[in-house]
């Protein structure tokens, strides 16, 4: 656990880096850690908003006593119950068993469902505020961002806005846990991906919340993971209100499924026509090798997307099933797509990544291209027409 800091006012940061967890939500990798951030407002009444991931901090409790010195915890404000944010919540009841525990009605539930019945639970509406002495709180409903219960609440007199999961990134805070003492480059990448596989299925409830924040002045935006915004939240402000509007880089992704390499020297045929007409912005990815977090995130970047499959049993190749299914389920929308593929006895693989663009409602740039056997130069030419279309939208 890392030592209290003070954000503004009498709001000080409490957070703890996990550098030994492999997956997040047992899913998504952390080659870069992940970092857990809860609030504590010590004014004449005190308010802890959040808490960090049970066991990755032993003395959590203890910092929260330390900056309390000896004086009741008034409230617990609960902004979202997933459990990487309320792992510490039964030590906190344990040691401040008069705690108040702020939330709305979906919180209860959900508190219900895990820790039975709890007393002195204070239901909060849309809007509502709460003085604590210099600092009054107001908390604003902002449902499937990521769940249900999901809300925000904003500190009026310091104009800090406690965000949740929402403006939140991957990485470790390594020294630097404010905006004004990180290189922001080091964890652009990760709060893109952070965004895409955790927030992205919800992006129009995000816009939702901005409506909410329109005219709402906003000094430090203080999410639950990732860096804490004291000096200039307008840039993870404006970088989450241009993902969750879709809007891309002029860039092409090319993912492709290959056994035995026919499908990867197309995939490398089509990269080296597109950038003959100029596009800078290539990444290519074999769908085997790099995991579907990354795949996302580079789907999430650019504006042209191009997926090529082998045919497998007579359907596309497993894991490009995998990435077609999840793009599919997190509603990813306003892309260019490319198609091709290559097949020995049977096709399969085009025609069921034509089923996807259909399902997704994708712009296809020209006609699938599907090659029989080996490539050679005639057989690679068919997937010329596709590289100059993706090319010319991508200008």
């Amino acid at each position: 656990m890392l030592k209290p800091l003070k954000v503004a006012g009498e709001i000080y940061w409490l957070g703890a880096n996990d550098r030994k967890k492999h997956l997040f939500e047992n899913i998504w990798p952390l080659p870069n850690g992940v970092a857990y951030n809860c609030f504590l407002i010590n004014d004449e009444k005190t308010a802890l908003v959040d808490t960090i991931e049970s066991g990755v901090a032993g003395d959590f409790v203890e910092k929260v006593e330390s900056l309390l010195a000896g004086r009741p915890l008034d409230y617990l404000i609960i902004n979202h119950m997933e459990l990487d944010h309320t792992g510490e919540v039964k030590e906190i009841l344990k040691r401040y068993p008069n705690v108040q525990i702020i939330g709305n009605s979906k919180t209860f539930k959900i508190v219900e469902a895990y820790w039975g019945n709890v007393n002195n639970f204070k239901h909060v509406e849309d809007n509502e505020e709460l003085p604590l002495g210099h600092h009054k709180l107001k908390f604003l409903m902002t449902p499937w961002v990521h769940w249900p219960e999901t809300m925000m609440t904003y500190d009026v007199t310091e104009q800090v806005l406690f965000s949740g999961d929402a403006f939140g990134s991957f990485g470790t805070l390594d020294g630097g846990v404010f905006d004004d003492e990180i290189d922001f480059t080091y964890y652009e990448e990760d709060m893109r991906r952070y965004f895409s596989n955790i927030v992205g299925k919800y992006a129009n409830m995000v816009q939702k919340a901005f409506k909410k924040l329109e005219g709402v002045p906003v000094k430090s935006v203080c999410p639950v993971h990732g860096p804490v915004w004291r000096s200039n939240p307008e840039v993870v402000l404006g970088l989450y209100d241009k993902w969750s509007k879709m809007e891309a880089e002029n860039g092409v992704v090319i993912i492709y499924a290959s056994m035995y390499g026919n499908t990867e020297q197309v995939a490398d045929y089509i990269a080296r026509k597109i950038a003959e007409r100029g596009v800078k912005k290539i990444r290519i990815h074999d769908v085997s090798k790099t995991h579907i977090s990354n795949l996302i995130n580079d789907i999430w970047k650019y504006k042209g997307v191009i997926l090529g499959s082998c045919a497998y049993n007579s359907q596309m190749f497993p894991l490009m099933e995998q990435l077609t299914r999840e793009l599919e389920h997190m509603g990813v929308k306003d892309r260019e797509l490319g198609i091709f593929g290559s097949y020995s006895w049977n096709g399969g693989g085009v025609k069921n990544i034509k089923k996807f663009q259909e399902n997704v409602s994708w712009n296809l740039v020209s006609e699938p291209v599907e090659i029989y056997g080996i490539p050679d130069g005639k057989k690679l030419a068919q997937c010329d027409a596709l590289a100059l279309e993706m090319a010319e939208k991508l200008k």
